[in-house]
């Protein structure tokens, strides 16, 4: 039956109208599959030595075992972001006579050989084989060791399967894990009580007793077992039948009324957000990512006040980059009614820019906590907030006229590439790079203050020239509307 699966798989593939896309995908994540395996494998080979170097009095498999429960939420946090799931299409497969179990584990099996599975392999395997032969333990000890971490890789690999299926679409039950994420990084970083160390202790504990590699096995297969469960109960004709019942939201936003002209716009961007998966998202999205700065600022190889400036760039504008990568796209439904209506396209991207500078002025705000690593933190946001209204959501807008894909506005935005093109990419380096170009320059030649008033200068130029540009914004939209307008029917990924 497995084989079964598969050889309807490989029909689906090569047999689906977007088969060259899929293809080229796929060739771009080969390579970068290659890149990862070989830097993995790199480190995993030089690990030991570069610790017995580093920390000659230390044991450093102990040292490794101190940081494995970072890794692991790192690697988390990675393929909640990154890893898309193994899918099976089972419609068509409930009215013959296939067993759901068989199908269940086909998908959970197929998830067992995902590439983040095989990635920390490059470590744990030569890490491993220089533990036997370099350090005091014995073989079956280390082999337990692998053992176990090998299975604690793939407690993960089914853990995020049950985030992923449990609360993708609703991330506001993971507020509390997030939370006690941050308390138990807080007590670690204040020395209150160091889980990592204990944690540590605990694998140094079975490098001793082996036997106990047990345990992450039996937790792999209860984590398997609750999947299985899990995915069985929704196995049936009905389940995909049954409509969703939804509450009505009759939030009207009716305070946008004070902007005038651009009320009935703000209001529109705002119920879309409010109502739909993929934008709102975004926002959930923007105020974890506000928490980047705890995992740069404390760190002396980030201490540099250029990256300080990225990191500025990015935790103020997060929003207003993956919102504003795809105006007008969220609009794409209902675009060519709105192009056909009498109304301005200056007013219609004025309310996008204003929509977008209010998101940089309120996460910039949310910034202020992060005084406590210095007065300099706190400016270079301050001033990269508003480098961010002045020069970068200008960009943003002129980069979305060149955009023709439209957007489902009801799908994850998780490793979903609708409406990503070109001008996607392209524009990530105006964005990004050149105000940190432009920073270290200034800083480099002639100061920090005269840094800091370079990049603060050009955003205030940018508010004072913002008329100019929305005027020169509307006329390249005007320009490009019909290839807008016929790009946004096409309804193919």
């Amino acid at each position: 039956m497995f084989k079964r699966f598969l050889w309807l798989e490989w029909k689906s593939f090569f047999r689906s109208a977007s088969v060259g896309k899929s293809i080229g995908l796929k060739i771009l994540l080969i390579f970068l599959a290659l890149y990862f395996s070989v830097a993995f494998l790199a480190l995993g080979i030089g690990l030991y030595p570069l610790l017995q170097k580093a920390f000659p009095d230390q044991d450093p498999l102990e040292l490794v075992n101190r940081f494995v429960l970072l890794w692991l939420v790192f690697e988390l946090g990675f393929r909640f972001m990154l890893q898309t799931l193994p899918v099976l299409d089972i419609k068509p497969l409930l009215n013959l006579p296939i067993a759901r179990r068989k199908a269940v584990n086909f998908v959970l099996i197929k998830s067992i050989y995902s590439f983040f599975n095989f990635l920390p392999l490059f470590i744990i395997i030569p890490f491993g084989i220089f533990c036997i032969y370099k350090s005091d333990y014995g073989t079956w000890n280390i082999l337990g060791w692998m053992i176990a971490m090998i299975a604690i890789t793939q407690c993960i690999n089914f853990l995020n399967f049950i985030i992923k299926k449990k609360f993708t679409d609703n991330l506001k039950a993971l507020i509390p894990v997030f939370l006690l994420v941050i308390v138990l990084g807080a007590l670690e970083y204040f020395n209150v009580f160091e889980v990592s160390f204990w944690f540590g202790k605990m694998l140094d504990f079975l490098v001793l007793k082996p036997y106990l590699a047990i345990i992450p096995i039996l937790l792999v297969v209860v984590l398997y077992k609750w999947n299985q469960l899990n995915l069985e109960s929704k196995f049936y004709l009905d389940a995909g039948l049954k409509a969703k019942q939804q509450a009505v939201n009759t939030q009207d936003f009716g305070w946008t009324k004070k902007f005038g002209t651009l009320a009935p716009f703000l209001q529109q961007d705002l119920k879309l957000i409010w109502r739909n998966k993929r934008p709102k998202t975004t926002i959930y999205m923007s105020l974890i990512l506000l928490g980047y700065g705890l995992f740069v600022y404390p760190t002396e190889m980030y201490s540099h006040s250029a990256f300080y400036v990225f990191v500025g760039i990015f935790m103020t504008g997060i929003f207003m980059i993956n919102f504003g990568q795809f105006v007008p796209s969220w609009d794409a439904s209902y675009y060519p009614l709105i192009m056909s209506q009498n109304i301005p396209v200056k007013d219609y991207l004025a309310s996008k820019a204003m929509l977008l500078s209010f998101s940089v002025i309120i996460l910039a705000i949310l910034t202020t906590p992060y005084i406590y690593f210095g007065w300099n933190i706190l400016l270079i946001n301050m001033v990269a907030a508003l480098y961010n209204i002045g020069v970068n959501v200008p960009i943003l807008l002129y980069s979305g006229s060149f955009n023709k894909k439209r957007i489902d506005l009801d799908k994850s935005p998780f490793m979903n590439y609708q409406g990503t093109g070109a001008a996607q990419w392209i524009v990530g380096l105006p964005l990004m790079f050149l105000p940190i170009l432009i920073f270290w320059l200034l800083d480099y030649f002639i100061g920090f203050k005269t840094a800091l008033l370079g990049l603060s200068g050009l955003g205030a130029l940018g508010l004072i020239l913002r008329p100019q540009i929305m005027q020169y914004l509307a006329r390249v939209y005007r320009k490009r509307k019909y290839a807008m307008i016929n790009g946004f029917k096409q309804t193919g990924d």
